[in-house]
């Protein structure tokens, strides 16, 4: 196929591209790859290329490319309304008909959807009610929030302080000081190799135990995490953490924000990852699978104890001053009926939890004996691969050999996207909810090649 080069020097010269080594991406030292279409799980590029998209663009496109369904409701809407406002009361038969369907797959408990574009934003709605939660209770002192290091909750100024990736501080002056982190339940980068998963638990209860003595529990507001750690590298949490997690901030009354962007809506073989780990929130917050990223659109799902506090703020001190002028984009919220209705329709939840599985049996089946292979992990249609220089003793490679990328880029040779993890050498998959057992195989297989290539 014939490039257009000027659309790559175009690229070069005009285009910020988010997580890009700035200078080496104009220098022409790094590729630009131009998408042009995609089906199923595959896109394909201006190159002729079609690749097995094993991570579901950024663990997003949820429902596979190509939906018609969701297109033709995003021109309909377009043609009848494209946009109004939702502030002072005012809705569009999509925006409130995605609340109700939002609301009637949430977990117990939950009042209210507050929508806005991309999960970072979500959880900067986050941080503000719970700010204004606690104001309103009399209690100015509490407002810290808990965050998880490896955790990832966006890049803003308070999101990617919350964020515990070291890439997302770096140089930009963040954390901000009302942002703390406790350890991550990381079982495999545990601090001892003869902890059990419990006892692992029991230490990471202990750490955040004493995190919240330290700084003291009235001035903490609320813990968020997600409930399989994302971007910090695709953690399934060791067993009793979350019942033992909750247990805690109840006792100190502490609010719990379940960050849903990646596991909300289906990736855990349940609509959401609070049913799959019994997690009871406050606030979830939603994005990436609300939509399939076929429109911008995230929420956040206030939950009927702080519901009740929002209001009793607004009876005191008048409308409540929040928004954006995109909040509840009819556009955005036909995409989410759509994709909602589709995800019922063909099944996929189901299916992330049965090939997702598969997934990740075919991967240990592939890798599991592999001397650089130290831990295939995952659950329902998350899979993670780590590699170590030495199994026994878990010992890393050092990170300028980057063996995490070096796999990736084998892997996409063999016509495979995974995703190289930030902070170690991780190689990533989540794949589209339609993903069948055979292509769950040829990632597998692939996978196992491209590390031979580059480990042996």
């Amino acid at each position: 196929m014939l490039k257009n080069d000027q659309l790559d020097q175009w690229d070069r010269e005009n285009f910020f591209h988010p997580s890009t080594h700035l200078a080496q991406h104009a220098r022409g030292e790094s590729p630009t790859r131009i998408v042009t279409g995609g089906s199923g799980c595959h896109i394909e590029d201006r190159d002729g290329n079609r690749l097995l998209d094993a991570f579901a663009g950024l663990y997003c496109v949820n429902v596979g490319y190509g939906r018609e369904e969701i297109a033709d409701a995003i021109a309909a809407q377009a043609k009848e309304l494209a946009y109004y406002h939702s502030y002072v009361g005012h809705g569009t038969e999509a925006s409130i008909k995605l609340s109700k369907m939002i609301l009637d797959r949430a977990p117990e408990g939950m009042s209210k959807v507050y929508f806005g574009l991309g999960g970072s934003d979500a959880n900067e709605t986050n941080v503000k009610l719970i700010w204004y939660y606690n104001n309103i209770l009399g209690r100015p002192e509490k407002k810290k929030i808990i965050s998880r290091w490896r955790g990832y909750h966006g890049s803003g100024l308070v999101t990617g302080s919350l964020t515990g990736l070291e890439l997302f501080h770096k140089k930009f002056d963040l954390p901000l000081a009302q942002v703390i982190h406790t350890d991550a339940p990381y079982y495999f980068r545990r601090p001892d190799a003869d902890m059990s998963e419990e006892q692992f638990t029991g230490h990471l209860v202990a750490e955040l135990e004493a995190l919240i003595d330290r700084e003291g529990a009235d001035t903490i507001a609320a813990f968020i995490g997600e409930p399989v750690l994302g971007t910090g590298g695709i953690v399934p949490p060791p067993a009793g953490y979350w019942e033992a997690v909750q247990a805690v901030l109840k006792k100190h009354d502490i609010l719990l924000v379940a960050d849903e962007v990646v596991t909300g809506f289906g990736r855990l073989g349940t609509m959401f990852g609070s049913d799959h780990y019994s997690i009871k929130p406050d606030l979830i917050t939603i994005a990436k699978g609300l939509t399939s990223a076929y429109a911008p659109l995230s929420g956040s799902i206030v939950g009927d104890k702080m519901w009740k506090v929002l209001e009793q703020g607004t009876d005191e001190n008048g409308p409540i001053g929040h928004g954006w002028t995109y909040s509840a984009h009819p556009i955005g919220a036909a995409a989410g009926i759509a994709n909602l209705k589709l995800i019922d329709d063909l099944n996929l939840v189901q299916n992330a939890g049965e090939v997702g599985a598969h997934l990740n049996a075919a991967m240990k089946d592939a890798l599991g004996d592999h001397p650089h292979v130290g831990d295939i992990r995952g659950d329902g249609m998350l899979c993670a691969v780590e590699f170590v220089k030495d199994r026994e003793s878990r010992a890393f490679f050092d990170a300028s050999e980057k063996i995490g990328p070096q796999v990736a880029a084998a892997l996409l040779s063999e016509g495979v996207i995974g995703r190289a993890m930030p902070q170690g050498d991780i190689l990533g998959f989540a794949p589209p909810f339609c993903l069948t057992k055979p292509e769950a195989e040829e990632v597998a297989q692939k996978t196992a090649k491209a590390v031979a290539s580059v480990l042996g």
